[in-house]
């Protein structure tokens, strides 16, 4: 079978799933270690048994709703490559605004400090060090496998100078130190909207980092006060928000300044910016 046959029948196994075309190529690329040109310039190239079995069981894993990231065990995000495991949420392209958004707000040159509340891959964490060359970034997580995998990302993408991982609960392992911007993508999805969930998600990725309660406000009623304490004044913080938590966040942040809420390419409240007052 050549790889034009081979991809074909691929699509029509993934048929059930989110993007068939799309996974069916990045999983034989994997296979193959070789480029989208290169595929596009030997479509007819044969496979070997060897790779073709080998596309076979990665098939097999996709077809279970598993996602490609965690199969090829990389993400693309801001532009950035990144290592991702199943103790890690995928980063998701919603997420860049977040990063535009404290991008925005921070002269390049300016000598920061930011925590990142939740760091997982720490791909918000890494990306603002990348663009901000002056800021040290204290990336936080519970998970020991999540800061693992953050620290991988810091060396591969050349900030593990400026990006420390740290086991914390929140803020909690930073209490008593100040910061100029406070950044976080928390859980935020309610448990009772588990069922409504993408196979993908739902069944694979981690429930500490998906779920936050009954109505999914629960990491932001103990966020929000810990990061008015930790914020120097003026400090920023900003957050992603699920779907309608929006006017909830608003009350959240009553005690704050300049509040400002951020849509995403769909319209969708998806970012929140307020100031330590």
């Amino acid at each position: 079978m050549n790889l034009r046959e081979a991809q074909l029948a691929a699509r029509t196994q993934l048929a059930h799933t989110e993007s068939p075309v799309r996974d069916a190529e990045l999983l034989l690329l994997h296979i193959l270690g070789i480029t989208k040109a290169q595929l596009l310039i030997a479509p007819k190239r044969e496979l070997t048994s060897a790779e073709f079995a080998a596309y076979q069981a990665l098939l097999a894993r996709r077809a279970a709703h598993e996602p490609v990231q965690y199969i090829t065990g990389m993400q693309e995000f801001y532009g950035l490559p990144f290592r991702v495991t199943p103790a890690t949420l995928i980063p998701r392209p919603e997420t860049e605004l977040l990063v535009e958004s404290v991008l925005a707000q921070i002269p390049q040159h300016h000598a920061v400090r930011i925590a990142d509340v939740g760091t997982g891959t720490g791909c918000i964490a890494i990306a603002l060090a990348v663009h901000l060359p002056y800021a040290h970034v204290t990336a936080l997580d519970l998970s020991d496998a999540a800061l693992s995998v953050a620290r991988e990302n810091a060396a591969i993408n050349h900030v593990k100078k400026r990006v420390m991982p740290l086991h914390s609960d929140l803020l909690s392992s930073v209490a008593g130190q100040a910061f100029d911007v406070v950044v976080s993508n928390p859980p935020y999805v309610p448990f009772s909207d588990r069922s409504t969930l993408a196979p993908q998600v739902r069944d694979f990725e981690p429930e500490t980092a998906l779920y936050a309660g009954e109505d999914g406000l629960e990491i932001y009623r103990r966020l929000i006060p810990q990061a008015y304490k930790a914020l120097h004044p003026g400090g920023l913080l900003a957050l992603e928000i699920g779907y309608g938590q929006d006017a909830a966040l608003r009350s959240l942040l009553s005690e704050w300044n300049e509040v400002t809420i951020l849509n995403d390419l769909q319209g969708i409240p998806r970012t929140i910016l307020a100031k330590r007052r």
